[in-house]
């Protein structure tokens, strides 16, 4: 063969490889009734690895009714728990975690394998995350002993995959913050923040030596031992925010463990519980929620401003997606009150890795009336949303709103 000839060949061979790549990955999509060799109109079977994924992906995607017709994913996992402990272990086996995250996910919403989480040999089986630990403990108070002590083990293991992620940075923004709020005019050489002694210092600036001689000198002080601010964190512990009520009680137990911050954890449906004396483990805190029910932000910012000594040095943080099934007018009265008397007060939509939350945006933009802007957060930003509220900064800047 001449060189014109082999170049020929080889592109043709690798334009056909690419061909059967798209074809295997369209079969896989379009599925075949569960059979690999069920080619669905792609002309394209599946063997091996490739069949063993077909038919994982078949057993949750698959119709469960018989209504739809031709050669269409028609398996499932049914009720038995080996079965479910197979596909598990399946799942695990040809997909990443990310999408056995996902897929475990949807089986607990389509195929309706809630019950089969309380069976200690299914949680030893799943991938943990932050969705698994919500629907654990929106099935706490149905779960038999035999499986609680699993539970939290599964609860524990996320809890503290989340505490090496955010707690670092966490207590870094806030002492800073709180550093930061403490300057003194005379500080000592390592404490002086050069930034804002220069900016103050703009109008002795020396032509003739390109420098400024600073006249004053603006330094941080150092944050004393004793308390300094106060932080309360309030959630709404309504099913939809399960995902904000995890990331809400690690936050808690990391500002907890500051000394320089008094912290304050309630959560609440249309009752309000103080978990504060739980701060010590998250996942104590976690299991005593109770995800579902209604909702009276109302109610509970009424035991939050009770609790207020120190008005000045206090940050209220609401985490809800403020559909408010108490008193509407006596909710916005009392933030109101407390934004009075010197409260920085924060409202977030969601404190999740989610996208936009659903909310009440009437009530969104009467808050924002009240100069409190209410926005979602995700966890790595809610530490500049502490420090900027303990600082008495404002958001813009900060995180967008919705």
């Amino acid at each position: 063969m001449t060189g014109t000839e082999i170049e020929t060949a080889t592109v043709t061979e690798t334009a056909t490889e690419m061909g059967r790549e798209r074809l295997r990955r369209w079969r896989l999509v379009l599925g075949g009734g569960g059979d690999g060799d069920a080619a669905d109109g792609t002309g394209h079977g599946l063997s091996g690895r490739d069949a063993a994924m077909d038919r994982a992906l078949s057993a949750l995607y698959g119709s469960r009714d018989g209504a739809r017709t031709g050669r269409e994913r028609s398996a499932g996992l049914g009720a038995s728990a080996p079965s479910v402990a197979r596909w598990l272990g399946d799942i695990r086996t040809y997909f990443p975690s990310s999408v056995v995250q996902v897929m475990q996910r949807d089986a607990i919403d389509r195929l309706g394998l809630s019950a089969l989480l309380l069976e200690p040999e299914m949680l030893e089986a799943v991938e943990a995350d932050v969705h698994l630990v919500g629907t654990l403990l929106s099935l706490n108070k149905a779960m038999p002993e035999t499986t609680k002590e699993t539970a939290r083990a599964v609860v524990r293991k996320v809890v503290e995959g989340l505490e090496k992620r955010l707690a670092t940075r966490t207590r870094a923004a806030l002492t800073g913050a709180l550093d930061r709020g403490a300057r003194v005019s005379r500080p000592r050489h390592r404490d002086i923040d050069w930034n804002r002694t220069i900016a103050a210092n703009l109008k002795h600036y020396q032509p003739e030596y390109g420098t400024v001689v600073p006249e004053r000198l603006v330094g941080y002080g150092r944050a004393s031992q004793s308390m300094k601010k106060e932080v309360i964190l309030c959630i709404d512990q309504s099913g939809s925010m399960a995902a904000s009520v995890v990331y809400a009680s690690v936050f808690g137990a990391v500002l907890a463990s500051m000394r320089s911050i008094g912290t304050r954890l309630v959560v609440f449906d249309t009752a309000v519980a103080d978990l504060t004396e739980l701060l010590e483990d998250p996942v104590d805190v976690l299991f005593g929620t109770q995800l579902g029910g209604g909702t009276d932000i109302n109610r509970a910012l009424a035991y939050c401003q009770a609790q207020i000594t120190r008005p000045a040095d206090t940050v209220v943080v609401l985490i809800s997606d403020l559909y408010e099934g108490g008193i509407r007018h006596e909710m916005l009265k009392r933030v109101a009150a407390m934004k009075a008397s010197g409260v920085q007060f924060v409202a977030l939509l969601a404190l999740s890795d989610e996208g936009a939350p659903a909310y009440d945006r009437e009530h969104a933009a009467a808050l924002a009336e009240l100069g409190v802007p209410a926005f979602a957060c995700t966890p790595e930003l809610f530490p500049e949303v502490m420090a900027a509220a303990i600082e008495k900064r404002g958001l813009t800047g900060v995180i967008p709103t919705p």
